[in-house]
């Protein structure tokens, strides 16, 4: 019985406590599911602005006292379910052609965001690991918070091409003044400021006391100073519009049916008859592939898109474009260009294409299809490109894509005055994938000082002047056109001169602050501490 009883002395307290270690993992777990959860919320369509900091505040709390590898898994937790409810519209494009792919929607959409949550599941490991080590006060420990998102959020928009989609900044994208900070230090380093803000309040929950009183006021300060500094950009003088009349069209065409030869003839007419209604305008804008073939070796489509040009006017369309070379024809997605001649002035090649939807990567070894139709992948363009048109300010083209990447938009050597963003988000229905793509374009316009306008096929088509606001839009779904005046440029922004160095420099300047803050705080209590001593 003594040997019992010195064994249940040892034995049981060790597997309570293991049952207790695997119960606070899951229920952690089961905080970060949910807070994962609810950043979905805080994303356009829904913009719910106070959700934010209580989803990453609740993920901050959820991460204290936790070893790397239960970090690992609570981070993860949150990514697996931001990511899984966030890109979920990607199934869409799986059930296009269901016969053919409709299988692999749900295992795609999983195995992408099990992907995905392996940055912030990095980020929370890291934050926990060292927090955990060094004893940190509340605002350093929301300063390394912040920091770890942001540099994973930027290593997620880099890595293996980069999939910068639904960055916390994003969140901001539907308050005018909120979101104006990215013209200095882009989505990225509003993402840093977002997080950081958003995790005060966690902080406060976990202080006491006068503490407790001083970071919540540090959370309103900092939200007034970033509502303070969006809304004295958007005071500030905007240079003259430049008098360009701009027609989008928006053909409203269902993916399933594009391509079909026998639905062609009834596309082309489509944006023929809308884009020769009544109305005068400068340039005649189409989105992705609104041309469903070769439009350069079409002489006849060419003729009949000049018939509609009014004199002295330029279209800019979404076309596919082929080149014999040497290794065969190469394929590309580009935006061309024509006069009123019908005659090829310019072009842009996508060069920022999608995995698996215009290209399959490590085609030799991975025995997949592409998901569109085609002959071949296509084939990337050399980079951002100004094109310079008669009649027209200068122009960058980015192509559906291409506009989720910032600071890669636009050619630095030779800045443009607009950006054309033509897209076919066909492929995801009316889901919330739109949304959230409009939502990348507005934040590209905040960061270059640009106007972005943008065609889309099946929507949304719309005119983003350069403080990110919408002008006119039409939605998904809708078949029609947007007669209006290009908006004026700003001068280059911060972030358009420097690009993510700008990120650097704001997190360097955030850590000086918060050292010297608490460098300071300490040497004030050391030496009060000394004169109460001496007294």
């Amino acid at each position: 019985m003594d040997q019992r009883a010195a064994f249940d002395q040892v034995v049981k307290p060790e597997i309570l406590n293991r049952i207790a270690l695997r119960h606070r993992l899951l229920s952690r777990m089961t905080l970060g599911f949910a807070a994962g959860a609810l950043t979905i919320l805080t994303f356009p369509p829904f913009s719910l602005l106070l959700l934010v900091p209580i989803a990453y505040s609740a993920l901050f709390v959820g991460l204290r006292d936790l070893s790397f590898g239960r970090a690992f898994l609570v981070g993860w937790a949150f990514g697996l379910c931001q990511f899984g409810f966030g890109i979920s519209w990607i199934a869409e494009s799986f059930y296009v052609k269901a016969e053919r792919f409709g299988s692999l929607a749900i295992p795609a959409v999983a195995g992408l965001s099990a992907g995905l949550a392996i940055f912030p599941a990095i980020a929370a490991a890291l934050f926990a690991e060292i927090a955990r080590r060094g004893a940190l006060g509340s605002l350093l420990a929301c300063l390394l918070f912040a920091t770890f998102w942001t540099v994973a959020e930027w290593l997620r928009g880099h890595v293996l091409t980069g999939f910068p989609w639904i960055l916390a900044s994003y969140a901001l994208v539907d308050y005018a003044a909120l979101r104006q900070p990215a013209a200095w230090v882009g989505s990225y380093g509003l993402s840093f400021l977002t997080v950081f803000v958003a995790a005060l309040p966690g902080a406060a929950v976990m202080a006491s006391g006068r503490q407790r009183l001083t970071i919540s006021l540090m959370a309103l300060a900092g939200i007034a100073t970033m509502w303070a500094v969006g809304t004295l950009r958007l005071q500030s003088d905007a240079q003259q519009p430049p008098g360009v009349d701009l027609r989008i069209v928006q053909g409203n065409v269902p993916q399933e049916e594009k391509w079909a030869p026998e639905n062609r003839e009834a596309t082309f007419a489509r944006y023929l008859e809308l884009s020769s209604r009544p109305g005068d305008f400068d340039v005649l804008l189409w989105p992705e592939t609104a041309f469903p073939g070769f439009l350069d070796e079409d002489t006849e489509a060419r003729d009949r898109i000049a018939a509609a040009l009014p004199d002295g006017r330029v279209l800019l369309t979404g076309v596919p474009d082929r080149v014999p070379s040497e290794d065969g024809t190469r394929y590309f997605n580009t935006v061309q260009a024509f006069g009123d001649t019908g005659k090829i002035l310019t072009g842009y090649a996508k060069h920022h294409l999608v995995p698996f939807g215009e290209y399959v990567p490590f085609r030799g070894w991975l025995p997949i299809e592409r998901l569109t139709a085609g002959l071949g992948d296509f084939t990337p363009g050399p980079g951002p490109r100004t094109l310079a048109l008669p009649g027209v300010p200068l122009v960058a083209v980015a192509i559906c894509y291409e506009i989720i990447f910032p600071g890669h938009v636009v050619d630095d050597l030779f800045r443009p005055d607009w950006i054309f963003n033509a897209t076919n988000d066909a492929w995801f229905g009316t889901s919330i994938g739109p949304e959230q793509h409009l939502a990348s374009a507005r934040m590209r316009a905040i960061e270059e000082g640009l106007p972005v306008i943008r065609a889309a096929n099946t929507g949304i088509s719309a005119v983003i002047d350069a403080n990110g606001e919408i002008v006119p839009r039409l939605d998904t779904g809708e078949t029609g056109i947007i007669d209006a005046s290009l908006p004026s440029a700003r001068p280059p922004t911060l972030y358009a001169s420097f690009g993510d160095w700008m990120l650097l420099a704001l997190i360097l300047a955030s850590w000086s602050w918060a050292l010297t803050a608490n460098a300071t705080a300490h040497f004030r209590r050391m030496r009060k501490t000394v004169m109460q001593r001496c007294g």
